[in-house]
């Protein structure tokens, strides 16, 4: 019998971010063929893919009444675990912590809304924590940004920022194939 120790994380990928005002559809059909790409391999691989949802009580397009805690439409998944998250780490108080160690997961696949904060942040924590992490930038979304000094930055300028400080340090940045390529499954003793 064979078993992953690989999972694929989804964080974040649900309607609440379509009612911000900073949604953006720019890089929408790039993000959603590269995810669904990852969803889809991953579950031919037999990687279980795991949905997190960023929940707010204090927010209306993000409390669980709203009907926008559910995934981005343009998405089709149907994830082997679903857990909740209040923080940016999907790690903290969701339970995923203990659902990766109980299935014997040793690496996590990120991909997800937002680039720089839930994902990134979801990365480091799991470094942190032990685990080997591929992130995958392309299976990530995020928006343009304002400094406070006036200067914008673009998502693209997000991402490759991302992907500066994550890399060699608390991941692989990969690319879908990649992370298929790569995702390891291991023969039960």
């Amino acid at each position: 019998m064979s078993h992953a120790d690989t999972a694929l994380l989804v964080i974040d990928v649900q309607e609440s971010f379509r009612q911000r005002p900073y949604w953006r559809t720019d890089d929408l059909p790039a993000f959603t063929n590269r995810l669904q790409a990852l969803i889809d391999g991953a579950k031919a691989k037999g990687i279980p893919v795991v949905q997190i949802f960023h929940v707010e009580d204090s927010d209306a397009h993000f409390s669980l009444n709203s009907g926008f805690v559910r995934k981005l439409d343009e998405i089709s998944l149907e994830a082997d675990a679903v857990f909740h998250k209040r923080r940016h780490s999907a790690l903290v108080g969701s339970g995923l912590d203990v659902w990766l160690v109980a299935n014997g997961i040793r690496k996590v696949i990120v991909s997800g809304i937002r680039t720089e904060q839930c994902c990134e942040t979801t990365t480091r924590h799991a470094s942190d924590l032990g685990y080997e992490v591929d992130y995958v930038t392309e299976a990530t979304l995020t928006f343009p940004m304002t400094h406070a000094s006036g200067t914008v930055f673009s998502a693209e300028d997000i991402k490759r920022r991302s992907e500066l400080v994550l890399s060699g340090r608390f991941a692989r940045i990969a690319t879908v194939e990649e992370a298929l390529a790569d995702a390891s499954i291991r023969s039960a003793a």
